[in-house]
C-alpha cells in the first residue's frame, strides 16, 4: 500500500511530545519544530527521470526502537567486527537501530579537542558548534518535505569535529546495525573539518534481516574549511523493504578537498543525491560510486559537483551493475558558476546489465556558466563484453569464472579507492553476493 504525499500530515504534537520524553535538548526539539512548521508547504524532490509521487515516504510504525548497547569491542556482534580492524581500530561508533551502543574514541585526539558523540549528546555538550553547522550550509531543512521529515524524525546519528591544524592519524568509523525489523533510520551525520586539519571518515550501514517494514532517510554533511581534507568512505547494505531517502552532501572552502567512495549496495527502492559545493577557490573533490541492483529494485542517483571557486576542480566515477529486472538511473552533472574560472569539471557513468530485464540509463550532464574552464563527460550502458570474455574463457577459465572477473574488474577503481581493508573486504564479499553468486 502506497501513501499520497498530498494526503499525508505529520502528527506534530507526538513528534514533539516524544522528543522530549527521550531527553532531547532544546536545540533539537527546536529544529523539529521548525520542519513541523514548514513541512506541509514544501514540495517532494523530483530525481530526474524517476517518478516518486506513489512512493511511501512516510509509513512509520516505531519511530524509535531501542536496542542493546555493548561494553566492549569482544561484546561488539559479529556482522559488526566483520567491518571493523579489531587489532588497530582506534575511533568507533556504533549505532544499534536507533541506540548510541558502543563509543571508542583515542586519548591523543580526546587531548587535542577532537569530538566524536551522537547527534544528541553533542547538541547538548557543544551547541554552538552544532548550531553553526546543522543544516544550515550543506542541506536545509525547506530544502525538500523530505529534507523536513528527516529533520522532524530524527532518531540517530553522529557529529565530528576535528579542530584547527589536527591531522587525525587513523580513521574515524561508524558502524549502523539494522537488526530490527520495525525500525526506521532518520540518521544526520555531521563532520566538520576545520581549517587546515585532516580526517578519514568510514561509515557502514548492515541489516541482518531480510526484510524491513520501515523508511531509511539519512542526512550527510561534509564541511571542509579552508585547506582542510575529508576522506569519505562507506558501504550501505541495508535490507530490502526500506524506502530510501540518502543525501550525503559536501561543502569545501578555499583550498579544500572532500574524496568520495561509495558502496550503494541497498537491496531497497532508494533515491541518493550526493552534491558537493566547490565554494572556495582551489578546491577539490572526488567522487567515486559503485552501485549494484538486483531483484525488482528502483534506484536513482543523482550525483553532482557545483563549482562556484575559481580552479576547482571536481571528478565524478560511477560504475553500476544491474541484473534481474533492477532498474536505475544515473544522473551526473557538473555545474561550473560563473566567476568560477580555471575550473575543471569531469565525469564519467558506465552501467553493465547482465540481462535483458535489467535496466539502467546514464545521463551526463554539463551546465557551464563560465568561459575559461575544462569540462568533459562520458556515458556507457551495455552487457559483459564477449571479447572480455572470449580472451578469459580461451586460457581456460571458465564462463562462469570469467563473467565474475570481468564484473569485479568493472566495480574495481571504488572498491579499491575506500580507505580501511575490512570495508573493502566486506563490499568485495556484498560484490559476490549480490552479483557473483547464483
Amino acid at each position: 500500500m502506497t501513501t499520497e504525499v498530498k494526503d499525508f500530515k505529520l502528527d506534530g504534537e507526538s513528534i514533539i511530545a516524544r522528543s522530549k520524553e527521550r531527553g532531547e535538548g532544546d536545540f533539537i526539539v527546536g529544529k523539529k519544530q521548525e520542519a513541523i512548521d514548514k513541512f506541509d508547504a514544501l514540495e517532494m524532490p523530483k530525481p530526474d527521470k524517476t517518478r516518486i509521487n506513489r512512493w511511501d515516504f512516510f509509513t512509520v510504525s516505531s519511530p524509535v526502537v531501542n536496542s542493546e548497547v555493548y561494553e566492549s569491542l569482544e561484546t561488539l556482534p559479529n556482522t559488526v567486527k566483520e567491518v571493523v580492524d579489531l587489532d588497530v581500530v582506534e575511533n568507533l561508533y556504533v549505532q544499534h537501530n536507533n541506540t548510541p551502543a558502543f563509543l571508542k574514541v583515542s586519548d591523543d585526539l580526546l587531548e587535542q579537542g577532537v569530538i566524536v558523540e551522537n547527534i544528541f549528546e553533542a547538541s547538548e555538550n557543544h551547541r554552538e558548534l552544532v548550531e553553526k553547522y546543522f543544516m544550515t550550509d550543506g542541506v536545509k531543512i525547506d530544502e525538500h518535505k523530505l529534507a523536513a521529515y528527516h529533520a522532524a524524525m530524527l532518531n540517530g546519528g553522529l557529529f565530528v569535529y576535528v579542530p584547527k591544524n589536527v591531522k587525525v592519524p587513523t580513521p574515524i568509523q561508524m558502524v549502523v546495525l539494522h537488526d530490527d525489523e520495525n525500525a526506521s533510520l532518520f540518521n544526520h551525520l555531521l563532520l566538520v573539518a576545520d581549517e587546515g586539519s585532516e580526517v578519514t571518515f568510514v561509515e557502514n550501514y548492515v541489516s541482518t534481516v531480510e526484510e524491513s517494514k520501515e523508511q531509511l532517510n539519512i542526512i550527510s554533511e561534509v564541511i571542509a574549511k579552508d585547506n582542510a581534507k575529508i576522506t569519505y568512505g562507506a558501504v550501505d547494505f541495508l535490507a530490502a523493504g526500506f524506502t530510501g531517502y540518502a543525501n550525503r552532501r559536501g561543502v569545501a572552502s578555499n583550498d579544500a578537498t572532500i574524496d568520495w567512495a561509495l558502496g550503494l549496495m541497498n537491496d531497497s527502492n532508494v533515491i541518493y543525491d550526493n552534491t558537493t559545493y566547490l565554494m572556495g577557490d582551489r578546491s577539490n573533490s572526488d567522487l567515486k560510486i559503485v552501485v549494484v541492483g538486483r531483484g525488482d529494485q528502483r534506484q536513482n542517483f543523482t550525483t553532482k559537483i557545483i563549482h562556484y571557486g575559481k580552479e576547482s576542480n571536481g571528478h565524478i566515477l560511477k560504475h553500476g551493475v544491474m541484473k534481474d529486472s533492477a532498474t536505475s538511473i544515473f544522473n551526473g552533472i557538473g555545474q561550473i558558476k560563473k566567476g568560477a574560472s580555471g575550473a575543471d569539471a569531469q565525469q564519467e557513468s558506465r552501467v553493465l546489465m547482465l540481462n535483458d530485464r535489467a535496466r539502467g540509463d546514464a545521463n551526463p550532464i554539463l551546465l557551464i556558466d563560465e568561459d575559461d574552464v575544462t569540462a568533459g563527460h562520458a556515458a556507457s550502458v551495455g552487457r559483459v563484453d564477449p571479447i572480455q570474455l572470449f580472451y578469459l574463457m580461451s586460457r581456460g577459465i571458465s564462463q562462469k569464472e570469467a563473467e565474475r572477473l570481468v564484473i569485479h574488474g568493472f566495480l574495481a577503481p571504488v572498491v579499491k579507492a575506500l580507505p580501511i581493508e575490512s570495508v573493502k573486504r566486506q563490499l568485495t564479499e556484498v560484490i559476490e553476493l549480490k552479483v557473483v553468486s547464483k
